[in-house]
């Protein structure tokens, strides 16, 4: 076990944005070998709900991470439901994700191999402002269903106004974006807000639904 108690490292985080990414790059970076055994090693190859468990274990007993876990993990996947997704991804659904950090990009790739979904979850290393004009091209993608933001708060409107000007954003597409509390993305809960063809955010995820243009 880590020489630290895992319940005030996430209070601490709570209050100090700053300080949860100076523990995220400096931390957890060295912990991703660690990870990626832990999962090996307790997740069940080819079984996506046990890999979520892992993972989910992991970060709140052995290492604290910018996991999205049980509690508010309880959200996507409501949210899933509705846009008719499952766990496992029926035929014609597919996951696209966008990851800048090459290291966090290779134990991804490691993690949704062992999950079994590689010919399902399309995996691209870069800068979201650089890939998101390039997915449909790429891809062939049309529209999103599900957008989930969970990177540099930063880039969240730009991006969300970036996906609407590239039309990767259909009537109905439902954008779940993380940490709009804490760190915080004010900029970017104002534009869901402020803005008639969203509906309100919601939740701590900051849900909201395109209606249209």
């Amino acid at each position: 076990m880590s020489g630290y108690d895992n319940r005030v490292i996430p209070t601490a985080m709570q209050y100090h944005g700053r300080l949860a990414l100076l523990w995220h790059d400096v931390i957890v970076e060295r912990a991703l070998g660690t990870l990626t055994r832990t999962v090996q090693r307790k997740a069940a190859v080819v079984d996506p709900q046990s890999v979520i468990t892992a993972i989910d274990h992991f970060c709140k007993h052995r290492e604290w991470a910018m996991n999205v876990g049980e509690e508010k993990g309880s959200i996507p996947d409501s949210v899933v439901n509705e846009v008719s997704w499952t766990r496992l991804l029926p035929p014609g659904v597919s996951v696209i994700t966008l990851e800048f950090n090459p290291d966090y990009s290779d134990t991804a790739r490691q993690v949704i191999r062992w999950s079994g979904l590689e010919e399902k979850v399309q995996k691209v290393e870069g800068a979201s402002g650089t890939w998101i004009p390039r997915l449909k091209e790429h891809f062939g993608a049309q529209a999103f269903d599900l957008v989930f933001l969970d990177h540099w708060k930063d880039r969240y409107l730009p991006d969300t106004k970036l996906l609407k000007e590239c039309g990767l954003i259909q009537k109905g597409t439902v954008m779940l974006a993380d940490n709009v509390i804490c760190p915080g993305t004010p900029d970017n809960l104002h534009y869901y807000r402020s803005h008639l063809e969203y509906t309100k955010a919601e939740n701590v995820l900051g849900k909201s639904v395109f209606l249209g243009y």
